[in-house]
């Protein structure tokens, strides 16, 4: 092989990987063990290993004590990276300069090669004193500012570029520089772990990593691929369990070791519950998010399909932590003329568990504090609400329910407030509909939160009824957040107006829900309650509200 310096550039091709055993037996060879490895004039073409490791085995502990050791062997030559080792140190003229730079970069439009001349001008990016690492680094930040630029709609106008750029600057000198100073460059790159979750900035640099031609390997127990848009193929090695409980990277073995009956029922478990098996036990789900699918229907399927269970209703499926629930969405204008199947539907309904009647409104709290400063402080880089931040904030009320549950309500809330389908009202701004509905979010009623709790994602579905004759009070635009929020949890409502006048349609969109006229439009038509005979049928349920 040539001399070192000989060599200009370097050419990596992603190592075609077919199991975990492979991989890790890659990561120890030289380049000059793998394939693809020759010297064509001043470039040397290398393999290069990029893996993502996602979830977590059934025996957990073993699969913390097995990464601790993987990551200690002196073989492996391995740097362990993640949020906390990150060293976020940056020259205070350097800062001055990348910071003048993003704002040259935002105002003049830059391209990417006018941006690198700029930096290069700034004395801002690496210098190495190996030709082709020197040359590599530059042609690898080329190439982190394309996808950049491929990923977010406004480039280097876009709010998160400050960020990235000056993260990536630091980092590089930190990390980069200090790892590439101590290999032998014809025979191996740096030999990266990255673990945990990772910010947008913390996504880029890896990206550029990958570009210069390290070996990377993510690794992500909760099962989140942080380099799900990285272009280039690599290997995934995927477990059947989650893990989110923000484990930090194991430190010292741990003792607890799973019996051999233990795994038995685990991997029974794996077989016999898996999400595509439709034999679900209870709380399977727990710790998954419910998205809902809202079910178009006849008047009479609508009735039908509340009485089923959400795992044989159409389109229930479960994939990627997420329990897709089909739910009905009705609001029932005006009386039939065959009142006694009216009321027995209605009662029939109501006698199902678990269910909610409301007849009072409206039903929701009237909230006057301002959480607009909650709402702007619970956001992420992105622009969107930040779950993880919603639930450590003093206003979350809901510590106290199962930790599946707070994050599936978390998410729900980002969603809902990211898409609202909610109307403006006077002078009101996106924002201010978005605060609004968060707002309301952060008040459900108990009643309905204890509803929330029944929920078992792939059972019974619980039904919210609401029976609005206008007598008792007037359905509000607080109410109607709710039931933007709670429907879109995946639970039924069903909602009566007997007059037949809209009471939701000036709130929500109307591809929300269905609406069915029956026959008669009755006024002052009050609540009829069940027969005592139906009552005792029922097991004497108690009607709420």
């Amino acid at each position: 092989m040539a001399n070192e310096q000989s060599i200009g550039q370097f050419d990596p091709k992603p190592l075609s990987i077919h199991d975990e055993t492979q991989w890790k037996d890659w990561l120890i060879k030289p380049f000059s063990e793998r394939p693809h490895f020759k010297l064509s004039g001043q470039t040397l073409h290398i393999s290069q290993l990029l893996v993502r490791v996602l979830g977590v085995p059934l025996d957990v502990d073993q699969y913390y004590n097995d990464l601790l050791e993987f990551s200690s062997l002196p073989e492996y030559g391995i740097t362990i990276l993640d949020d906390k080792r990150l060293d976020r140190t940056i020259d205070p003229q350097k800062f001055q300069h990348a910071q003048e730079l993003v704002q040259t970069a935002s105002q003049q439009n830059l391209s990417i090669n006018r941006l690198i001349a700029f930096a290069d001008g700034k004395r801002l990016l690496p210098k190495h004193s190996h030709p082709a690492i020197h040359r590599g680094l530059r042609t690898a930040l080329i190439k982190t500012l394309h996808t950049f630029q491929e990923q977010e709609q406004l480039g280097f106008q876009a709010d998160t570029f400050r960020r990235v750029w000056i993260d990536i600057v630091k980092w590089t000198a930190n990390h980069a520089i200090p790892m590439l100073d101590d290999i032998s460059v014809e025979e191996r790159m740096p030999h990266i772990l990255w673990y945990g979750d990772a910010s947008k900035s913390q996504q880029y640099f890896l990206i550029y990593l990958c570009y210069i031609g390290c070996d990377v390997v993510t690794v992500h127990p909760g099962g989140v691929d942080v380099l799900e848009w990285f272009p280039d193929k690599s290997y995934v090695q995927t477990f059947p369990e989650r893990d989110d409980e923000e484990v930090p990277f194991p430190t010292e073995k741990r003792q607890r070791k799973a019996t051999v009956a233990y795994r038995a029922s685990q991997e029974m478990d794996r077989v016999l519950h898996n999400e595509q098996s439709s034999l679900y036990k209870p709380w399977q789900f727990r710790e998954y998010t419910p998205k809902a699918i809202t079910l178009r229907t006849t008047y009479d399927e609508a009735f039908l399909m509340t009485k089923e269970r959400a795992f044989v209703r159409p389109n229930f499926h479960v994939e990627n932590g997420e329990v897709h629930i089909p739910s009905v969405f009705v609001k029932i204008q005006g009386v039939s003329k065959d009142r006694k199947e009216y009321w027995d539907r209605l009662h029939d309904i109501v006698a199902l568990e678990p269910s909610l009647l409301v007849q009072k409104f409206p039903f929701s709290k009237t909230i006057t504090s301002d959480f607009r400063y909650h709402y702007q402080h619970a956001l992420d880089r992105s622009g969107k609400l930040s779950p993880k931040k919603m639930r450590q904030a003093h206003y979350w009320q809901y510590k106290h329910l199962a930790e599946g549950l707070q994050q599936g309500l978390a998410e729900i809330i980002r969603d809902v407030c990211q898409d609202p389908k909610f109307a403006k009202q006077g002078s009101d701004t996106d924002e201010d509909v978005k605060v609004f509905l968060f707002t309301q979010a952060m008040h459900i009623p108990d009643e309905m939160m204890r509803m929330l709790q029944q929920f078992d994602y792939s059972q019974a579905v619980p039904k919210l009824v609401l029976y609005n004759n206008e007598q008792n009070g007037t359905l509000s635009r607080h109410d109607a957040a709710l039931l933007r929020i709670l429907s879109k949890m995946g639970i039924d409502v069903f909602l009566y107006n007997p007059p037949g006048h809209n009471d939701i349609e000036p709130h929500l969109d109307d591809e929300l829900f269905d609406v069915h006229w029956l026959e008669d439009v009755v006024f002052d038509q009050a609540f009829k309650e069940p027969s005592f005979l139906k009552k005792m049928t029922w097991g004497m349920k108690k009607f709420t509200r």
